[in-house]
């Protein structure tokens, strides 16, 4: 290729780079004109490889037509480059600018699941009348979860609980007892506590059962208590969160770890008696188990599930409504 072929193609090259960037109405757009002329395979680069073929007398000559055609290039690029990102960003602004004088619009609060809702106002109830709040793992071993509490390995009260095991020791808790296990080998009596948190047993869901469900329970052990004091904690917790007009009445039972045993049911006025609860004093076997003497103190505990109290509460007869995430349904409440 001689100096004038050169001028030539030179001046073709930047006849098509004017006509192609005017054509241009995007930053994609543009860098694609730039890949095409200035790219590593690009028409000008390729021009500029062949150099190396002009004699030295005249390859300085070609080098300097080339590399002002490469600076004008870049130089428009830079410009155009510049303007096309700034009308971008105005029709994006424009896009997204807001009409402040347009009335607001009303946005749904969330709040607390139901069964939460329960949860929080059963341990302000026992919180006011002296318990506290305790908690332990969801992944318990079997000695706390069941030796502990006066169930050991061969008790066919095992069989009430259908559990998950995840190896020969560990378990994912069937209950919440356990946790009072814990806190008596923690501390010496009085013990006055509630254990709320979630359990689970190998149960096959249906309107009344979910393998997942939560409970309450309440301890308290001190010198002196009996029967009689279990029963004012019940009522007066049925009063307090159902209101008044409930009765309340208690039938005898068996669990291992309570003796004697008793479940409690209420009705509402007009209604049918409904089992809340199951309760009993602290069997003497576990209280020896956690150090304490059985000659010098006694106590009490029951179980309740927070499920049962949302259904009791809100005439809810499916336990699975809970767990189905359906705003229809957690809307109400």
């Amino acid at each position: 290729m001689t100096l004038e072929e050169l001028r030539k193609r030179a001046q073709e090259l930047r006849a098509a780079w004017k006509k192609e960037k005017g054509e241009v109405t995007s930053p994609e757009a543009l860098e694609a004109v730039r890949v095409k002329f200035l790219g590593r395979r690009g028409q000008l680069t390729q021009l500029l490889s062949t150099l190396k073929e002009f004699p030295p007398e005249v390859r300085a000559e070609a080098g300097r037509i080339l590399n002002s055609l490469k600076q004008e290039i870049s130089r428009e690029l830079e410009t155009q480059g510049a303007q096309l990102a700034l009308e971008t960003k105005k029709a994006r602004l424009a896009a997204e600018r807001y009409d402040l004088t347009l009335p607001g619009r009303w946005r749904p609060l969330g709040h607390l699941h139901p069964l939460t809702q329960v949860r929080l106002e059963i341990e302000d109830i026992f919180m006011r009348m002296g318990f506290d709040v305790a908690t332990g793992p969801e992944v318990e071993t079997d000695y706390y979860n069941f030796e502990a509490l006066n169930i050991p390995e061969d008790h066919p009260a095992r069989d009430e609980w259908d559990s998950f095991y995840i190896d020969e020791e560990r378990l994912l808790r069937t209950h919440t007892s356990p946790v009072q296990i814990r806190v008596m080998k923690s501390r010496r009596p009085p013990v006055r506590i509630i254990c709320p948190g979630r359990c689970y047993r190998r149960d096959t869901p249906d309107a009344t059962h979910s393998p997942v469900f939560h409970q309450v329970e309440l301890l308290w052990v001190e010198e002196g208590l009996t029967m009689a004091n279990l029963k004012w904690i019940v009522e007066e917790f049925v009063r307090r969160f159902f209101g008044p007009g409930y009765e309340m009445r208690f039938s005898a039972d068996y669990f291992p770890f309570t003796e004697p045993s008793a479940q409690v049911h209420i009705r509402r006025p007009g209604g049918e008696w409904l089992e809340i609860m199951g309760a009993g004093m602290v069997d003497p076997a576990v209280l020896s188990e956690v150090g304490y003497d059985p000659e010098e103190v006694t106590g009490f505990a029951f179980g309740l599930g927070i499920e049962r109290m949302a259904m009791l509460r809100w005439g809810i007869e499916d336990i699975r409504l809970f767990y189905q995430n359906d705003i229809r349904f957690l809307s109400q409440f």
